[in-house]
């Protein structure tokens, strides 16, 4: 990939697209095509296959999904499953017939089964049940992975597939009900201290462990992995470790400034009781991740802070 390649991103304006762009235009690339969702409806075949008709691009990052935290993914499965079928097949498909050089295809962690083996390592993909409250979306994610493997089997398409655990960052959904638990935590803290409520409740026990990437590691793990992987097997994009929710809140609480108390409520679910990745693959192609976990919340609060009326909630 050159600094001269044609790039599409497709999702530009997402969490993970909009990393990948400021990623790209730091290492000098500037031949980027993007389309806004008025533009481009990824969800019709006959608007994405016109599309690469028209611009041919040599490199695709497909960054675009319909994503959510527990409560969405949760309530709006038929949406999760429909509309991340059709983006990643329609996508793929006219990368391929239109002459791209390489998709890399973005996935989750949560394709994994709800009590693999922890830390989760590439082969335990499909050796066990998901966990249900995000089962639909995972199998939209995993019909994306097998997707591309299939192209690439058939067709001889350059296709890889990367699955980041939990991403936090600038431009992350700061919704209350539709969003992940970092972002999530970062609001319902900022406004109980504006508020100065004496307290703030937190969905479950707060015993589930998670792993936390910024998204600008993701997005540099991305680029590099575009310009040095070319395998089938899916890669774990990720820190190699985690951090109970419980604790996750408490730095949250010291970064945002709340001085209330913390209530669980344990009638919410938890979701998967743990989801650690094994990134040994990752460091073995060159690549580990940089942002430290509490620098990082400072700098997604900061961000929140300046742009609070603008960030999506």
């Amino acid at each position: 990939m050159q600094p001269s390649s044609k790039i599409y991103i497709a999702g530009h304006r997402g969490l993970v697209g909009s990393a990948i762009i400021r990623n790209l235009k730091a290492r000098g690339f500037d031949n980027l095509v993007v389309k806004t969702r008025q533009e481009l409806d990824l969800c019709s075949q006959a608007a994405v296959n016109a599309f690469f008709e028209h611009e041919k691009p040599d490199y695709v990052f497909l960054a675009a999904a319909k994503v959510g935290g527990i409560h969405a993914n949760d309530i709006y499965g038929a949406d999760f499953i429909r509309e991340n079928l059709l983006i990643q097949t329609f996508i793929i498909d006219a990368a391929y017939r239109n002459g791209a050089k390489k998709i890399e295809v973005l996935g989750s962690s949560c394709i994994y089964p709800k009590l693999a083996p922890q830390p989760m390592k590439e082969e335990y993909l499909l050796t066990g049940p998901l966990e249900p409250t995000n089962e639909w979306y995972a199998v939209a994610k995993i019909a994306g992975i097998k997707t591309a493997q299939a192209y690439r089997k058939q067709y001889g398409f350059n296709a890889i597939s990367l699955m980041p655990t939990n991403l936090y960052g600038p431009g992350d959904n700061f919704d209350l009900k539709n969003s992940h638990v970092l972002p999530a935590l970062i609001r319902k803290f900022h406004e109980a201290k504006l508020a100065n409520s004496p307290t703030a409740v937190i969905w479950g026990t707060g015993s589930p462990r998670r792993e936390f990437l910024h998204v600008d590691d993701l997005a540099d793990a991305s680029v590099h992995l575009m310009r040095t992987y070319n395998s089938p097997e899916i890669v774990n994009v990720g820190v190699g470790d985690d951090v109970s929710i419980k604790e996750l809140a408490q730095i949250v609480v010291e970064t945002t400034g709340y001085k209330g108390d913390l209530v669980f409520d344990t009638t919410k679910p938890d979701g998967t009781p743990r989801k650690l990745l094994d990134v040994s693959r990752l460091h073995a192609l060159g690549w580990k991740a940089k942002i430290n976990l509490r620098d990082g919340i400072q700098s997604t609060y900061a961000w929140f802070c300046e742009n609070n009326e603008t960030a999506k909630k």
